[in-house]
């Protein structure tokens, strides 16, 4: 099978060559669908010069959009020896205007979230990324936002609080501009409660995942739910029939999880027998194969 971007064959086809002649249009592979497409219905990317078909490439970038939260958007073939990256001007003309503000957001929260000397202003209607002077002790240290003129902890994101511990995100409401994000439990956009990265949910299960630090939390209280397997967690409390999905799917969930460990009981009561009969023979074999490696790693008989 050709590689992507080498011509595989050509077609007959009417072109503006004189009257009974005909001209020769180039079909090319793509590695992502696999099938052959004319020119002018492939992409080359600037960096690493590969060539895919123009609707692969879309697909592939709006997913890389919602799965890669604001990570650069590689080439999709994976033997590429440039690990070529495609620009900003490519990726707007392959997604809609709205995945291309989407991906400038994550891809901006994702820098700053990765930058130690930056941080978010932890106000709602701000917006604003404010420079954090650090220094070698690691200790907090205040942090002036520009805009709203907001002074907080560089670690608690609380108002800044000289002397005193952090007490972690408390419900703060800086004077005339509105309140914290973590004080809303309906709020659409809330920070991870691990790696404080931010996350938006519009709508779906109250039970998420952070696709950063893999952490699983409730989104209306921030409880940790990463050992709550069964659920339980929306079964009584503050967050009860708050999960977002039926009460059958919920024990249809349940028993699957229950299946499964009553499913791994058995291989494991089932096996447990085989493995005892089974262990002479198996220290047998090691025991041989050692005898074996003293004998011809031994030293060579004497005279």
């Amino acid at each position: 099978m050709a590689s992507a971007g080498k011509v595989c064959h050509h077609t007959m086809v009417a072109g503006n060559s004189s009257p009974g002649e005909l001209s020769l249009e180039p079909l090319i592979l793509c590695k992502l669908c696999l099938c052959e497409h004319p020119i002018d219905k492939m992409t080359s990317l600037q960096a690493c010069s590969c060539i895919f078909c123009t609707l692969c490439l879309k697909q592939y970038t709006q997913f890389s959009i919602r799965e890669g939260f604001g990570s650069t958007i590689t080439c999709p073939d994976t033997a590429c020896t440039s690990k070529g990256i495609l620009q900003e001007a490519e990726i707007s003309a392959l997604v809609p205007v709205e995945q291309l503000q989407l991906y400038q957001r994550l891809k901006l929260e994702r820098e700053v979230h990765l930058d130690p000397c930056k941080t978010w202003c932890p106000t709602v209607d701000c917006h604003t990324v404010c420079q954090v002077e650090t220094g070698d002790s690691g200790l907090p240290v205040p942090v002036d936002c520009s805009a709203c003129r907001l002074k907080f902890c560089s670690v608690c994101k609380n108002i800044w609080h000289p002397g005193q511990s952090c007490q972690g995100n408390l419900p703060i409401i800086p004077p005339e501009k509105g309140i914290l994000l973590t004080t809303d439990v309906d709020a659409c956009i809330k920070q991870c409660p691990v790696c404080r990265i931010y996350i938006e949910r519009n709508e779906g299960c109250a039970q998420m995942m952070c696709k950063n630090c893999r952490h699983t939390f409730c989104w209306y209280c921030l409880q940790n739910l990463d050992n709550d397997i069964f659920l339980r967690h929306y079964d009584k409390g503050p967050c009860r029939n708050k999960l977002g999905h039926s009460r059958a799917s919920v024990m249809w969930n349940r028993t699957q999880v229950v299946g499964i460990l009553v499913g791994l009981g058995i291989l494991a009561v089932v096996t447990s027998p085989l493995l005892l009969l089974a262990s002479p023979c198996i220290i047998c074999c090691v025991c041989k194969s050692c005898r074996g490696k003293k004998k011809k790693n031994g030293p060579p008989p004497t005279a």
